[in-house]
C-alpha cells in the first residue's frame, strides 16, 4: 500500500502470503512524482533503488543488515513511515478486513478500495 504525506491511501497491491513485498514495489511507486519515498528494510533491493533514483525522488530507506555497501538515509525523514502503519491501523477497524471474510482477492481489493474511500472522505 502507498499513502501521501497526510496517511492518505493512494494505492493497493495485493500479493499472496508467500511473497515477498518487493515484488510490487514497481507498481506502487509507478506514475507518482514525490520528492521522496519512505519504505521500510523488505524494500532494500538495488533495483527498486535504481527506479527510484530513475523517477527523481530520493529513498528513504534503511539498508538490511546482509548489504555489504553501507548506505545513509535520512533519519528524521524515516519516522514519517509511522503513516502506513497508521492506515493499517484505521482499515482494521472496519471488520470485514480485518476478519478477512472474502475469500477472492478481488472481492476483498474492492472492500479495500471501499474504505480508502470512506478514510478520504472523514
Amino acid at each position: 500500500m502507498s499513502v501521501d504525506a497526510l496517511g492518505n491511501p493512494l494505492r493497493f497491491r495485493l500479493s499472496p502470503a508467500q511473497r515477498h513485498d518487493i515484488t510490487e514495489a514497481d507498481a506502487l511507486v509507478a506514475d507518482y512524482s514525490s520528492e521522496y519515498v519512505i519504505a521500510d528494510k523488505g524494500y532494500d533491493s538495488d533495483r527498486f533503488l535504481r527506479v527510484i533514483a530513475e523517477s527523481g525522488a530520493i529513498a528513504v530507506i534503511p539498508r538490511r543488515s546482509k548489504r555489504i555497501t553501507p548506505r545513509d538515509y535520512d533519519r528524521h525523514l524515516y519516522r514519517e513511515r509511522h503513516l502506513v502503519e497508521c492506515f493499517f491501523g484505521k482499515i482494521k477497524q472496519y471488520r470485514r478486513i480485518f476478519s478477512r471474510f472474502n475469500k477472492l482477492a478481488s472481492c476483498y481489493l474492492s472492500f479495500l478500495y471501499f474504505v480508502g474511500a470512506l478514510i478520504w472522505l472523514r
